[in-house]
């Protein structure tokens, strides 16, 4: 097998990964985020979703590095695809989370967001890296976009984790759709910065 190949192949192992976890991940988050009314935690599921069309545009990227005109295509699909389906999710996000907030909507304890959130936490750092190697090796934008997408979600850990707890030990109801508008901003940027085609492989790594 040539080094390219192997490559491709370590590449298609990330991205069935991607897939499986986050399809995982969204039905925990969805089904916790609607018994506890918790917006951050269904903006988090929605989130795991946009990440599986993300890696499911990926494999096909990947699967027909052969051909380089193809290649090329599929790489401006990802790019764009995943800049629309952040853009969208930052909205959606931002008007739920003001509606919570206008409407003092307290969210229940959810453990199994706390539980779904420090797992993501863990994984997700350390499959962004390894998407960035790979992504540097094959000069792929796709693929490196497809890396950031995987940064948010552990950056989305982050503060939704925060949000939880908050609203677990100290009964702050606030936290939860205030950790929601803080994914705001974090989500439109990378959404625009991809619809510009501003990834670029030479920040990989």
């Amino acid at each position: 097998m040539t080094t390219r190949a192997a490559t491709i192949h370590r590449g298609l192992s990330l991205e069935y990964f991607t897939v499986v976890w986050n399809l995982l991940e969204a039905a925990v988050a969805l089904v916790s985020g609607a018994v506890a009314g918790s917006i951050a935690l269904i903006g988090f599921g929605l989130d795991s979703l946009i990440e599986v069309s993300s890696g499911t545009i990926l494999l096909w990227r990947l699967r027909a590095d052969h051909d380089e005109e193809r290649r090329e295509r599929v790489e401006r699909s990802a790019l764009k695809l995943v800049g629309v389906s952040l853009l969208l999710l930052a909205a959606y996000v931002a008007g739920d989370s003001v509606v919570s907030l206008v409407g003092r909507k307290a969210p229940e304890r959810s453990l199994p967001g706390i539980a779904l959130a420090t797992a993501s936490l863990i994984a997700m750092p350390l499959l962004a890296r390894a998407k960035r190697r790979v992504a540097w090796a094959l000069g792929s934008a796709a693929l490196q976009a497809d890396s950031r997408q995987t940064d948010i979600c552990a950056y989305l850990s982050a503060v939704l984790l925060l949000g939880l707890l908050l609203n677990a030990t100290f009964g702050w109801w606030w936290a939860d759709p205030v950790a929601g508008l803080v994914m705001v901003p974090l989500i439109g940027y990378e959404g625009r910065e991809a619809l510009r085609g501003k990834t670029c492989c030479q920040h990989c790594g």
